[in-house]
């Protein structure tokens, strides 16, 4: 199985950014520890703060990969744009979020990536990407 992770805003901040929040431990340290966990899955991993390069990723990794692992991270509550380009696209996206997005902001409550993804993984830590990936690989047997 072909996955990516695509990761939003500030997510290369990972271990430096509200360590009490997000973990201690950078995504590019966790990723390798994915790797070495799912070795029977072809896994990539791309990281962009700006919007349009996430959409261009989202249409570009839908030829590629089976699936994809969404963390829109800001751009979740405000881009209907990301939530088009998934709308517009086959390959199936699982939206998640380190934190727990409703124990936080109100804003942070309202999503244009749930309603047009495969499922929601919210509030796991890293774990999340876990989780998603976990499924991905439930669904294909």
């Amino acid at each position: 199985m072909k996955l990516i992770i695509i990761n939003g805003p500030n997510l290369n901040l990972l271990g430096k950014r509200e360590p009490e929040t997000y973990g201690h431990k950078s995504f590019e340290d966790y990723f390798s520890e994915l790797q070495f966990k799912f070795r029977n899955v072809e896994l990539s991993y791309y990281q962009t703060n700006i919007e349009g390069e996430i959409i261009e990723k989202l249409h570009r990794a839908a030829e590629e990969f089976e699936g994809i692992i969404l963390n829109a991270a800001a751009y979740t509550h405000t881009s209907v744009g990301i939530g088009d380009a998934i709308k517009a696209i086959d390959t199936p996206v699982v939206e998640v979020h380190i934190s727990n997005t409703f124990s936080r902001e109100d804003f942070r409550h309202k999503s244009f990536i749930s309603p047009v993804a495969k499922g929601v993984i919210i509030g796991f830590g890293l774990e999340s990407y876990d989780l998603a990936i976990q499924s991905f690989l439930n669904h294909s047997k």
